[in-house]
């Protein structure tokens, strides 16, 4: 997919994906991976993340670095997302992730899915340049996890970058309980468990419908990034 567009004068191309977006605690993060007409044929044994196993997501995070033209990964965080909306803040891990690109300017985002939470309804049209550069052109895409190799590879960097942050917030003993080593901060049955005796803490979505969310304070300890 990604040579045809560049058949068509598209020449760097930017894939993203996003992962967190349903969990009820931790962030929701955006991958990125650029990809010109230098790019070779991506790692073998690239695919949508939710197809590969851990181990495999992680041997391909240092193949994907090497073949992309640039990547990065950007995370709104749960603090975010109640005062603002999942929407607005996909956009705000989006921008963060892009902004990793550092000078490279994509001529075309692929987005998974039919819905472009990329672009700002703001700042859409001629007024929308006040506010900075043009934002790059945007295409969704059907699956575009499963027929785009840059997306796919997002997904995978996206994926292993939060799960890494669960699993480190897991191991300070005041998130022990809700076990995120295991769920990832997803509403399995012990994680709601663990929200149903001791509420929410700071790095749960509080505007989530969750477990005691309404009934018990956040507790104070584990302030997300």
């Amino acid at each position: 997919m990604e040579r045809t567009l560049q058949r068509e004068g598209y020449t760097v191309l930017v894939g993203m994906d996003e992962v967190g977006r349903g969990a009820l605690a931790g962030p929701v993060s955006v991958g990125v991976v650029a990809i010109d007409a230098t790019c070779r044929s991506a790692p073998q044994g690239v695919k949508d993340s939710k197809l590969l196993t851990p181990a495999a997501r992680e041997g391909l995070v240092p193949r994907i670095r090497r073949w992309a033209h640039g990547h990065g990964v950007g995370h709104a965080w749960p603090a975010e997302i109640d005062a603002t909306g999942i929407m607005a803040a996909l956009r705000l891990a989006g921008e963060r992730a892009l902004a990793q690109l550092g000078e490279l300017r994509p001529d075309l985002v692929l987005l998974d899915g039919n819905h472009d939470w990329l672009t700002d309804p703001g700042r859409v049209g001629l007024l929308g340049l006040v506010d900075g550069p043009e934002p790059p052109p945007v295409r969704t895409m059907i699956k575009a996890d499963l027929r785009c190799s840059s997306v796919a590879a997002a997904s995978v960097l996206a994926k292993v970058e939060r799960d890494g942050l669960m699993v480190e917030a897991a191991r300070q003993e005041e998130h022990a309980p809700y076990l995120w080593e295991h769920n990832k901060g997803y509403a399995a049955p012990e994680h709601q468990e663990a929200l149903r005796r001791l509420g929410p803490c700071t790095w749960h979505r509080r505007s989530w419908n969750i477990p005691a969310a309404g009934a018990l304070p956040a507790r104070e300890e584990g302030m997300a990034p």
